[in-house]
């Protein structure tokens, strides 16, 4: 057989090894690597602007973070200072309210006080009279003479 002839076989196919291998390397080498190194730099651009990309938008993404958050606080202290505000306005109308219904309830405790204490002093003055009268009748039970009612009423004013 003779492939399995290797004396004579041997270096013809060592030769053609070796002229296929520089045929091959020599074409991927001045063919396919200058595109790859082509596509290889332009990959390269193509990340390095997309990162520049992402970055700018990440430095805009963290402006208008920024931006929101501190309009977000302002908001929060203009709603704090409203609803102080508010509060403030409650209390001065809450103290005005306060204020006219302590001023009508002295008002009405005065009236009350005063009915009470005319109240009072009629009462101190009829009772002055019924004792007046009731005096004088014991004396006239007790002496058979009916004192004046108008003497009778001093004596009792002379008790108090």
């Amino acid at each position: 057989m003779p492939q399995f002839d290797f004396g004579h076989v041997f270096w013809s196919q060592i030769a053609w090894l070796a002229v296929t291998f520089v045929v091959l390397y020599f074409g991927i080498v001045r063919m396919t690597l200058p595109k790859l190194g082509k596509v290889m730099d332009a990959r390269e651009t193509s990340i390095s602007g997309d990162l520049a990309a992402a970055k700018a938008a990440k430095e805009g993404a963290d402006a208008v973070d920024e931006a929101y958050h501190a309009e977000m606080n302002q908001s929060r202290e203009a709603a704090r200072s409203a609803i102080a505000e508010a509060k403030a306005a409650a209390a001065k109308s809450t103290e005005a309210k306060l204020a006219d219904a302590g001023a009508k309830a002295d008002a009405s405790l005065a009236a009350a006080e005063a009915r009470i204490a005319k109240a009072v002093t009629k009462a101190e003055g009829e009772i002055a009279d019924a004792a007046a009268s009731s005096a004088q009748a014991i004396v006239a039970k007790l002496t058979g003479t009916e004192p004046k009612l108008e003497a009778a009423k001093a004596s009792v004013a002379a008790l108090n």
